[in-house]
C-alpha cells in the first residue's frame, strides 16, 4: 500500500520536496496545503504534470486553525512542514495529537529546543519528529556524522555551504533563495558552535575567511551565519573539540553588508522620518528584494563538510564536497533542500527511525542518506588526506 504525504507550506522548497516523494516515496496521494489556495493549486498542478500522474491534490489551509490541521493531517504516513520556522511548535503538537510523523526545514535553533521537549510525548503517540532537516541545517550535518563515523576519534568538524547565482551580478553579486528576512535573520544574530569541547554562543556575521571551489565557483568567502548547526554543538558537547558552520558567498558580498550594516540601514530600531516611524531593515526588506531577485538567473548550491580526527593512530581529515547546479524543474536550493527533507520524510513514513523527537545528527540514518543523495544523482566526493593507503 502507497504512502499519503502531506507538505505544509507550496512555496519551492515544498514542491520539490513533494516531487521527490513523488518519485521515491512510494506515494499514494501527497497534499500540497497552503493559505494560498491559488498556490497550493498551482503546486499540485505542476507536480501531477512533472509526473506524469493524479498523484497531488491542493487543500487550502490556515496553520493557524488547529483543529482545521488535525484534520487535514490525520491518516498521514509524514507531515512535511515548509512553513516559516516559528509555526513549527504548534505543527509538532498537532502531529502528536493526530499520531503523524513529521520533519521540517526548521532553521531556528530555539524552536527545535523546544520541539525536543516534546520527545515523551511523541513517543507516547508512537510517532517520529525530525527537525532541521533540510540543506544547512540538515543535510551537511547528516554528512559530518557519516564522515566521523569513519573516524577511531573525531577531533573537529568544519561545515561550509552557500546557495549563489552561477553568474553573479551587481549589486551584491547574490541571488535571494529564500525570503530575505529569513537572509537577514542568518546574518545578524548569535550562532552556536562548540569550541574547546563546549557550547559556545558567538556574534554572526564574522570571522571572514576565504577558500576555493572547483571551477565553475572558484574563490569564494565565508562567515559566522545562524542555525546552521542546529542541535550539533548540544549533541556533541564534551565529546568532539571543534563543530562550526560558516555561509559562503562570492567575495566582495560581506564587505558591501557589513557597509549597510555599519550605516544603521540595517537596525531594527524604528527613525522618524516626516512624522512616520520607520525601521530601517524593513525598509531595507522593501528596497533591496526586487533588485536580487534575478528570477531568470540560475543558481547552484556548494557545501564542504570537513572532519578531522583519528583513524589507526594516525591524523587524518576527510573532505566531503557537493556542488549541484539548477535544474529544468528546480533551482538547486530547491534541490538540495527539498530532496534532502524528503529523504527524511519518506524514511519516517517507513519507520525506519526510533519513536520519538529525534535531532537529524542522532537519527543513524547517515549511511542510507548518502546512498539515497547518490540516487537522486548528486554529486558528492570524499577526499581523504593523512596516512597513505587509508
Amino acid at each position: 500500500m502507497g504512502k499519503i504525504y502531506v507538505i505544509l507550506g507550496s512555496g519551492r522548497q515544498g514542491q520539490s520536496g513533494a516531487y521527490d516523494m513523488a518519485l521515491f516515496g512510494n506515494a499514494d496521494k501527497i497534499i500540497m496545503a497552503d493559505i494560498d489556495l491559488m498556490a497550493a493549486q498551482n503546486a499540485a498542478s505542476n507536480l501531477n504534470k512533472l509526473t506524469n500522474k493524479t498523484i497531488a491534490t491542493p487543500q487550502h489551509l490556515d496553520i493557524r486553525n488547529v483543529d482545521a490541521l488535525g484534520n487535514l493531517i490525520k491518516g498521514a504516513d509524514c507531515v512535511l512542514s515548509g512553513v516559516p520556522y516559528y509555526f513549527n511548535v504548534d505543527i509538532a503538537r498537532a502531529c502528536i495529537e493526530a499520531k503523524v510523523n513529521m520533519c521540517d526545514l526548521g532553521g531556528n535553533t530555539h524552536i527545535v529546543l523546544k520541539e525536543i521537549e516534546m520527545d515523551k510525548v511523541a513517543k507516547d503517540a508512537g510517532i517520529t519528529i525530525v527537525p532541521d532537516c533540510g540543506l544547512m541545517p540538515g543535510m551537511g550535518n547528516v554528512i559530518a556524522v557519516y564522515g566521523m563515523n569513519k573516524m577511531d576519534t573525531c577531533k573537529e568538524v568544519q561545515i561550509r555551504c552557500g546557495g549563489v547565482p552561477q553568474n553573479p551580478k551587481p549589486p551584491l553579486g547574490y541571488k535571494l533563495l529564500f525570503n530575505i528576512e529569513g537572509l537577514t535573520n542568518e546574518y545578524f544574530g548569535k550562532a552556536y558552535i562548540l569550541r574547546n569541547s563546549k557550547v559556545t554562543e558567538i556574534d554572526t556575521f564574522q570571522e571572514l575567511e576565504n577558500l576555493e571551489f572547483s571551477p565553475p565557483v572558484g574563490r569564494c568567502e565565508a562567515f559566522t551565519t545562524t542555525g546552521g548547526t542546529s542541535t550539533c554543538p548540544w549533541t556533541f558537547e564534551g565529546k568532539i573539540e571543534k563543530y562550526e558552520y560558516k555561509t559562503v558567498r562570492y567575495p566582495g558580498h560581506y564587505e558591501k553588508i557589513k557597509t549597510m550594516l555599519d550605516l544603521g540601514l540595517l537596525d531594527m530600531e524604528p527613525v522618524e522620518i516626516n512624522g512616520i516611524r520607520i525601521i530601517p531593515r524593513s525598509l531595507f526588506h522593501k528596497v533591496v528584494t526586487p533588485k536580487i531577485l534575478f528570477p531568470d538567473d540560475k543558481d547552484l548550491v556548494v557545501l564542504r563538510v570537513m572532519c578531522s580526527g583519528i583513524k589507526n593512530e594516525d591524523e587524518i581529515k576527510i573532505t566531503y564536497d557537493l556542488m549541484d547546479f539548477q535544474d529544468d524543474n528546480f533551482s538547486a536550493m530547491e534541490r538540495t533542500t527539498g530532496f534532502a527533507a524528503s529523504i527524511v520524510a519518506i524514511m519516517l513514513a517507513n519507520g525506519e527511525v526510533d519513536k520519538g523527537v529525534i535531532p537529524l545528527e542522532k537519527t543513524g540514518i547517515e549511511n542510507n542518506f548518502v546512498k539515497e543523495l547518490l540516487k537522486r544523482g548528486f554529486n558528492l566526493t570524499e577526499t581523504i588526506t593523512g596516512k597513505p593507503g587509508y
